[in-house]
């Protein structure tokens, strides 16, 4: 993981909060977070306080130091002043294909804020009409699941509501990336059935809801071609800052190709020394008279 840079934040000795207990989370120094979450006892702490006068260092480093805390425990620190979703330990275990929200500090989830900037800028200008983007793939094993799922997180995180959908009818996955239910979902809602609470926020990171795909239908591409699914798609683009919409690869059909144009824009997944260029050639050619707007080709190294 990489190194966390704090050299701009201020890690000052743990204050007491007002007895009105109007201070929030976010308002309190780094030395508070961490008093509070490792339940730091009274006498740990004034010895935390005389390393950092005996050594200058900062009070999460005098804390990791004398055995207290972890790093782990001094970047969630951070990233709760900071309001940036940060998976605890437990999460990570559980989740590890999530490596922008359990590892967002690493070169793999810089990369993905970079390109997330690139999206940004390419589809949500200011003034232009709110799109759902398409992440479509030429064959399976090219990471779209991977890849939609921490393109949603890294969106999460810049505060704005932001919804994951899973619309690969045929093999949907997000569900367990996520550790969601999968009881109900986009299925049920195109089949005409009532669905409730077919929306699901992820745990931990407020600004993130994903809606799955329920039971596995055997019409996969009539759901999506039904005039139901585009006028969903434009429901949820205006009630959400950014949606992200999970598609099947298209060595199965034209499913990828028919979501991606109902979306209004998509953005192309190849694996590294894995995706031919043939059928990413012809993937990208077939968006050519598609209502979809190219928003780029992505090359997945991990």
């Amino acid at each position: 993981m990489a190194k966390f840079r704090d050299s701009n934040v201020h890690e000052t000795a743990p204050q007491s909060l007002p007895p009105s207990g109007g201070a929030t989370l976010h308002d309190r120094s780094i030395g508070d977070i961490i008093r509070d979450t490792r339940n730091l006892t009274a006498e740990q702490v004034e010895k935390v306080l005389q390393r950092q006068r005996e050594t200058g260092a900062r009070f999460g480093e005098a804390a990791v130091a004398l055995g207290y805390v972890s790093n782990d425990d001094v970047l969630f620190a951070l990233s709760q002043q900071f309001h940036y979703p940060y998976a605890p330990q437990e999460r990570r275990n559980a989740s590890p294909e999530l490596i922008t929200l359990t590892q967002p500090f690493s070169p793999q989830a810089e990369s993905f804020r970079a390109i997330r900037s690139q999206v940004m800028m390419r589809l949500f200008s200011e003034g232009d009409a709110r799109r759902a983007v398409a992440i479509i793939s030429p064959n399976t094993g090219d990471g779209k699941t991977f890849f939609a799922a921490n393109l949603a997180v890294t969106l999460a995180q810049l505060g704005g509501r932001t919804l994951l959908v899973d619309a690969d009818l045929r093999g949907p996955r997000q569900h367990e990336v996520f550790n969601l239910k999968n009881a109900a979902g986009l299925s049920g809602i195109l089949s005409g059935r009532a669905e409730s609470q077919v929306i699901q926020q992820v745990p931990g990171v407020p600004s993130l809801f994903v809606l799955t795909v329920g039971a596995t239908p055997p019409n996969p591409l009539e759901l999506v071609e039904r005039p139901a699914f585009g006028l969903l798609m434009r429901e949820l683009a205006s009630k959400f800052d950014h949606v992200i919409v999970d598609t099947p690869a298209a060595v199965y059909g034209a499913d990828c190709g028919v979501i991606a144009a109902r979306c209004g824009a998509a953005l192309v997944v190849a694996r590294k020394d894995a995706s031919q260029v043939a059928p990413l050639q012809d993937l990208v050619a077939s968006l050519a008279d598609s209502p979809a707007r190219l928003a780029g080709v992505v090359m997945n190294e991990y």
